[in-house]
């Protein structure tokens, strides 16, 4: 592994017989911060489940588009939640290549995340990375790191990019969505992109791989996808589509049986 301050045994808290939701999604879109176990996690993806990997490209494809969208509308304020390890085209990039000030609170449990990401954002003064785990939103919220950059009396844009789909119904992942929309005001974002089930083998086989090897990982229907938004915004078009979909710089071909297994919606605070 390719590790920010050393061999992976240097940083505190990483289990490298334990596969990380954030480092195998990083070797599925071909990055080097992972370890083998990770790598033998996604290799199942890739290989017992051919086709399957262009699920994390098309969901990042989408998260690009979205930010580009939101800081191009003048929003200049970004909080992701459960970021995952830095790639190519990060939110902060996309964002402070149009606006040079946008801020980004970057949030994730992972110490492998938390590690890198502090070391390539030391010197980014609107861009700061800190330890928090999604289920505990207050912690987050009173952050000494959130609310130094944050300004919540200013539209803001909060970031579920593939991350609520590993918070089981149990942990009421629409309720960590509302938290978040009662401290945001009027103009503000929230983008989702999620696995999407459509009472499919493909989708019922993915989620028991996930269940089995990290304890966590649902397929929604589009009608729970939906319900994570809640009453209090606005999805804005094209609505829920698969994440190929959601407002593609070209028309994509015809989609794959797996492309429509992540869906993307962006909705504003009216």
């Amino acid at each position: 592994m390719t590790a920010v301050g050393g061999p992976e045994e240097s940083i505190p808290g990483v289990d490298p017989a334990k596969p990380s939701i954030a480092r195998t999604y990083d070797y599925l879109l071909g990055g080097k911060d992972n370890f083998a176990v990770d790598r033998a996690l996604g290799d199942k993806f890739i290989h017992d489940l051919p086709g399957s990997r262009v699920i994390a490209y098309d969901n990042r494809g989408a998260l690009i588009r979205a930010v580009r969208e939101i800081v191009t509308s003048g929003v200049k304020q970004f909080i992701d939640l459960g970021s995952g390890l830095p790639t190519a085209d990060n939110v902060h990039q996309i964002a402070q290549g149009h606006q040079p000030t946008a801020k980004v609170v970057y949030v994730d449990i992972d110490p492998v995340v938390l590690s890198h990401g502090r070391a390539l954002l030391a010197e980014n003064e609107y861009t700061t990375v800190i330890e928090g785990d999604l289920r505990d939103s207050e912690r987050i919220y009173q952050h000494p790191d959130t609310q130094a950059l944050i300004d919540f009396d200013q539209p803001v844009a909060l970031i579920f990019s593939a991350i609520l789909h590993h918070v089981n119904d149990d942990e009421d992942p629409a309720g960590l969505v509302k938290f978040w929309v009662d401290r945001i005001p009027s103009g503000s974002y929230v983008f989702i992109s999620h696995f999407r089930s459509e009472d499919d083998p493909r989708s019922a086989e993915m989620q028991k791989l996930l269940q089995g090897s990290l304890g966590r990982g649902r397929w929604r229907t589009d009608d729970e996808l939906l319900a994570l938004f809640g009453p209090d915004l606005e999805i804005l078009p094209p609505g829920l589509v698969p994440s190929a979909e959601w407002r593609p710089v070209e028309e994509p071909e015809e989609l794959t049986d797996w492309q429509r297994l992540i869906a993307a919606a962006l909705a504003i605070k009216p």
